[in-house]
């Protein structure tokens, strides 16, 4: 069982942030590109997951990084409380609706795995009924997997003391007032409890792997994301289409 206190939230000691800054800036260009060729291609989807805790900087990945792409191939859904017309049907009904159809890259802020974390968090999800939807998503996954979508699934691993300072922030900085949800202080006070269900949740489902991503510090997160992304996609040898002519 992977043990998330054991990992580092920094990046290492040995890089230079501006360098770092640099080479990301070279992924996002490549990134660019892909996207174009995975557009015109129609052959994959792409599906990006983030999860992570309060203030671990999902909305900004997502910004930082496929922001930078043509937004004619790429789709952002956050997932937050289902609805009641969500609720009556399976846990994966909603999930199902948002997942991009080929040539797309759809990105996640929280994503089918809320309904084994902070369900079980709260005590609505016993570990019987987690354990079968372990099995579910795994098969979910599998499912996409076959139909041509490739998944990155990323955990962004931030501290407690930088979650704070993030909360805090949001209290006191005009620009990021829009953000501030006094639940979210609440459920900090369960932080020992969401990293053991984040463990058992990377545990038990590898079917897509997980990337544990260190988050205290944007720019590596940034880095760390574009190229897990770009280097997935060039694996998978994109061409555009021929003429038919």
């Amino acid at each position: 069982m992977i043990r998330l206190d054991d990992l580092s939230t920094k990046a290492p000691k040995e890089l230079d942030k501006s360098q770092i800054k640099e080479e990301t800036q070279g992924l996002l260009d490549r990134l660019s590109e892909l996207q174009n060729r995975l557009y015109a291609g129609s052959k994959y989807a792409v599906l990006v997951i983030f999860q992570g805790m309060d203030a671990s900087g999902k909305d900004g990945a997502i910004k930082k990084v496929l922001g930078f792409l043509n937004p004619m191939g790429v789709r952002a859904f956050p997932f937050k409380a289902p609805t009641d017309e969500e609720k009556a049907h399976d846990f994966l009904w909603r999930i199902h609706q948002k997942i991009p159809a080929k040539g797309m890259i759809h990105a996640f802020n929280r994503s089918h795995y809320e309904d084994v974390l902070i369900t079980r968090v709260h005590g609505w999800c016993d570990d019987a009924t987690a354990k079968k939807r372990f099995a579910d998503i795994n098969h979910f996954e599998q499912l996409l997997q076959h139909n041509g979508t490739v998944i990155f699934k990323f955990y962004l691993h931030v501290s407690r003391k930088e979650q704070q300072e993030r909360l805090e922030e949001r209290v006191e900085d005009p620009r990021k007032m829009w953000k501030h949800d006094v639940a979210d202080q609440e459920e900090a006070k369960h932080w020992d409890t969401y990293i053991k269900m984040y463990e058992e949740v990377i545990e038990n489902c590898q079917v897509a792997p997980w990337v544990i991503v260190p988050a205290d510090q944007n720019w590596y997160k940034e880095y760390l994301v574009a190229k897990t992304i770009t280097e997935g996609l060039e694996a998978l040898n994109l061409k555009y289409p021929e003429n038919p002519l």
